[in-house]
């Protein structure tokens, strides 16, 4: 579908299902960035139109980016530990690690403005604590690979 064929926040869009019907729907998510607080985004109707719990769930953005950026970097295996138990531990990291950055990436999908600042903003922090050479006492080596972009 071309860029100048995508559905405006608002349209309905037609389609045909299984059963031969013809079905209309609202779309409901815009496909522009927009910057107010009125928005939600992970759950339903959260944070909704109060600003505070909007600026609450900027904090919540925000500290998921940190803690996916300390699970990126974090050395918390000991060495000589057991190998499977350090592969069932690893894995456990990983699968935090991912289902962290989906919830992250799927707030970043809200299209707000705000929210994709939160996102970087977390990751960016994380980064200088954990990832950069900044605050590091000793080149130790994470636990997890780099996640693949």
């Amino acid at each position: 579908m071309g860029q100048d064929m995508l559905p405006h926040h608002g349209t309905t869009v037609s389609a045909w299902d299984t059963t031969t019907f013809h079905v209309h729907r609202k779309v409901s998510t815009p496909l522009n960035f927009s910057w107010g607080h009125k928005t939600h985004f992970l759950f339903p109707n959260w944070p909704g139109s109060n600003p505070g719990m909007y600026a609450v769930s900027l904090i919540f953005v925000f500290t998921l980016a940190v803690v996916v950026e300390f699970l990126n970097y974090c050395s918390i295996i000991k060495p000589g530990t057991d190998k499977v138990a350090t592969g069932f531990f690893q894995t456990g990291l990983h699968i935090v690690r991912s289902g962290l950055s989906y919830m992250v990436m799927l707030a970043v999908m809200s299209y707000n403005g705000g929210v994709f600042l939160a996102a970087v903003g977390g990751h960016a922090f994380g980064f200088v604590i954990f990832g950069s050479r900044a605050f590091k006492k000793s080149e130790k080596t994470p636990d997890l690979p780099s996640p693949k972009i």
